[in-house]
């Protein structure tokens, strides 16, 4: 592995807690956080290399506490994967701001309040990797998914806008975009979820796309070809398309 210090949020379940113990299988130190600190507690003692560092990152003092913890007993961070995020449906139907709140809480400012502190101690150093976990429904507007498909766009923005930022640097970006990945969140759906994996696959795909410092790890490429096309069409074919795939519903 090129990383000696791994940092996971959102790392109790899903995604993040495989790929916690696919890293810390490989020998790399693994630094967990999320908000319950028994889950954590519990993973951490299945693997030597296990750090548990509980965190919520709507708070933006403890992230700053932790980051440094972090630092101070592990070393420094030479990945960090920014997988905490929140998923609750909401349509036009029934517009709540709340749910908005909630989820940019979570999902946008939750992952910023962490770059705040990685990117200048990675500037300092001209080293360091860090993975924003976005989704395929930040590419273009989907039904359900105004607070949550906003809150990934805007993720993918924030990455592009780092990418072109930290150019010679010596810190790489790297933007996640899975398509449904059978976790937690994903089981409260009511919706047929085609292509879907599990988490030890996407993990898979993670860890390959991050060790070969790709800017982009979409999966999987059925869900990815599908939304990435949908992304060029023109306006009026894509809502055309998307009233189709709605019963022809306005």
């Amino acid at each position: 592995m090129a990383w000696q210090v791994v940092w996971i949020t959102g790392a109790s379940t899903g995604i993040g807690r495989s790929l916690a113990l696919k890293l810390a299988r490989t020998g790399v130190k693994v630094a967990i956080s999320a908000r319950s600190a028994d889950k954590l507690t519990e993973l951490a003692a299945t693997q030597a290399n296990l750090f548990a560092f509980p965190l919520d990152v709507t708070d933006a003092a403890a992230t700053a506490r932790v980051h440094g913890e972090i630092v101070q007993s592990l070393g420094p961070i030479d990945l960090a994967i920014l997988n905490a995020g929140s998923w609750e449906p909401m349509s036009s139907g029934r517009f709540d701001s709340a749910v908005l709140e909630r989820t940019y809480t979570t999902n946008v400012f939750g992952v910023t309040r962490a770059l705040q502190h990685l990117t200048p101690a990675m500037r300092e150093r001209r080293a360091g990797h860090i993975a924003l976990v976005a989704s395929v429904a930040g590419w273009r507007g989907l039904p359900k998914s105004i607070a949550y498909g906003s809150s990934k766009a805007a993720l993918i923005h924030i990455a592009e806008c780092l990418k072109s930022d930290l150019a010679g640097t010596g810190i790489d970006i790297s933007i996640i975009n899975p398509g449904f990945v059978d976790t937690p969140l994903t089981q409260r759906n009511d919706f047929p979820m085609p292509f879907i994996i599990t988490p030890d696959a996407a993990a898979d795909r993670i860890i390959r796309g991050l060790e070969r410092r790709k800017f982009e790890i979409a999966f999987p490429w059925q869900m990815a070809v599908i939304l990435k096309t949908m992304r060029i069409l023109p306006y009026w074919l894509y809502f055309w398309l998307m009233r189709r795939s709605r019963g022809g519903a306005h």
